[in-house]
């Protein structure tokens, strides 16, 4: 009988340190507003990746959670798409994101994977700082994001978004898009 109560306890004390481990690797966040429709919608439940960027950097067309920057007054974590690194410009032009690179190039980015609705201001960046990302929601023009006077810093990111647990009509990964 005591060796059935030690191996339950066992059992029991083992699931709740994987539960732990997996909760502090990949907490989870909800999605808050409609500024990352198409791909993420309003109430879906992620899976963040607090580990991807322990060993490289955030990259163009990552989604990120990260905190606030605290002007903004919210409590409630972001969710934003990595559009400029540090050291370039970002400008907008009739809906189309050019990237201005500190040697000069111009890089037009392809969002037609998940831009629905192109950005209908134009917009022009200052250089982003090191440590700061320009972030942009991929719903243009109902985004609170860095066209509004702030930057996502790296200190402040939570991790990357991975994967949509809830609803299930929505279960997968998280469309995180890759550029040149």
């Amino acid at each position: 009988m005591k060796s059935v109560i030690r191996e339950i306890l066992g059992t029991l004390i083992l699931a709740v340190a994987i539960f732990l481990i997996i909760h502090a690797t990949f907490p989870s966040s909800i999605v808050d507003g409609s500024s990352m429709e198409p791909g993420l919608e309003n109430g879906d439940r992620l899976l963040i990746s607090k580990v991807a960027y322990f060993w490289g950097e955030p990259k163009r067309g990552d989604i990120i959670v990260f905190s606030p920057p605290e002007n903004l007054n919210l409590e409630k974590d972001l969710i934003k798409r990595i559009i400029g690194m540090p050291g370039e410009v970002v400008e907008i032009k009739d809906g189309i994101v050019y990237i201005h690179q500190s040697d000069g190039t111009v890089m037009e980015l392809d969002e037609s994977e998940y831009i629905v609705s192109p950005a209908a201001i134009s917009y022009t960046s200052n250089i982003i700082p090191p440590d700061s990302y320009f972030v942009l929601g991929d719903n243009r023009n109902v985004s609170n994001d860095s066209r509004n006077g702030w930057l996502a810093e790296r200190d402040d990111i939570v991790g990357k978004a991975w994967f949509t647990t809830w609803p299930g009509s929505n279960w997968g990964a998280v469309p995180n898009h890759s550029f040149p």
